[in-house]
């Protein structure tokens, strides 16, 4: 006789509670038909781990030299600077059938964590960014900190107008793929939200520890209300482009040519960037919402509470 024989049910359910990872508590299933019945019984918080990641190439007519021949158009000398294409955009591809086909055994799950390979929002060799996106039915906020690379060493005496503009285009390129790449998860785990209405808490996280997308419960209802009344040409639209649309935004962006931590490492082109819709736009709790953001990461989060105390631009830009 099994051991898990002499065990009544909810010590059973109780034990598989703690288990967590969909994939292991999806075998435990096929164990027997008494665990086949009691597994989708078993957790309401779920750790779900997919390694499959397909990248796609942004088409030729990006929203990064959308972006900048919009804003290059008034300055007869400055758009040379930008005539090489931008490079591709790699994003992650997967279909939301997919983690909705290995969730539906689950019916009462109210904490999910998604753990991705991610990866699809890294800059050039070298350089380093993290990102922090919370979703409703569309974006709420991003928040991105990046730097071109990090040394002992500080290689920087301050930059010219012409380094100023070109670190600029770095700047938007590096929220862009940001963006793209947060809307990409928001729309992977659409069809999990619509069928799971029970969940309070979605976190999307990269191994690597790049990027997160949240989702609150707040924003779990919205969606949801959201989706029942979307209209045919938007359905087309993200489900074109493989991910939700992302809204008109205006991104707050400070930047320090070198910034210098207290650990001795220099940042060289370090930048925050806050990014919230245009519509009913606001700035108030920026500061916090920045530094929350980063919190646990001690580099990243001294970077921020530096880079706050900079001056910063404004740009706005087009839904894309």
């Amino acid at each position: 006789m099994d051991v898990f024989d002499g065990l009544p049910d909810p010590i059973v359910v109780y034990i598989l509670d703690k288990v967590g990872d969909v994939k292991t508590l999806l075998r435990c299933s096929s164990l027997s038909k008494r665990f086949n019945s009691l597994v989708p019984q078993s957790s309401e918080s779920l750790i779900l781990r997919l390694d499959q990641v397909v990248t796609t190439e942004s088409p030729p007519d990006s929203p990064v030299s959308n972006f900048f021949k919009s804003v290059c158009k008034p300055f007869h000398g400055l758009f040379s600077l930008f005539s090489k294409p931008a490079k591709p955009i790699p994003t992650t591809n997967l279909s939301p059938v997919i983690p909705s086909k290995l969730l539906s055994r689950f019916d009462r799950i109210k904490n999910l964590d998604v753990e991705l390979l991610g990866g699809d929002a890294k800059p050039e060799k070298g350089a380093g960014i993290k990102w922090k996106a919370d979703f409703g039915k569309t974006l709420k906020t991003c928040v991105v900190v990046a730097f071109r690379s990090a040394s002992t060493v500080s290689s920087s005496d301050g930059e010219s107008d012409a380094e100023f503009v070109t670190g600029l285009k770095t700047r938007v390129e590096w929220t862009i793929k940001a963006l793209m790449a947060a809307s990409t998860r928001h729309h992977l785990m659409s069809q999990v939200v619509k069928e799971h209405k029970e969940m309070e808490s979605l976190v999307m996280h990269e191994r690597g520890g790049e990027g997160t997308v949240v989702m609150k419960s707040e924003g779990l209802r919205e969606f949801r209300k959201t989706e029942v009344a979307r209209d045919q040409e938007l359905e087309e639209r993200v489900e074109k482009k493989q991910r939700s649309v992302v809204p008109s935004v205006r991104m707050s962006m400070r930047h320090a040519p070198s910034l210098k931590l207290k650990s001795g490492i220099c940042l060289e082109s370090a930048t925050l960037v806050i990014v919230r819709p245009s519509e009913e736009y606001s700035d108030v709790g920026d500061d916090k919402l920045a530094t929350e953001a980063f919190a646990g990461s001690c580099m990243y989060g001294e970077a921020v509470a530096a880079l706050l105390k900079r001056n910063k631009n404004t740009l706005d830009m087009n839904s894309f």
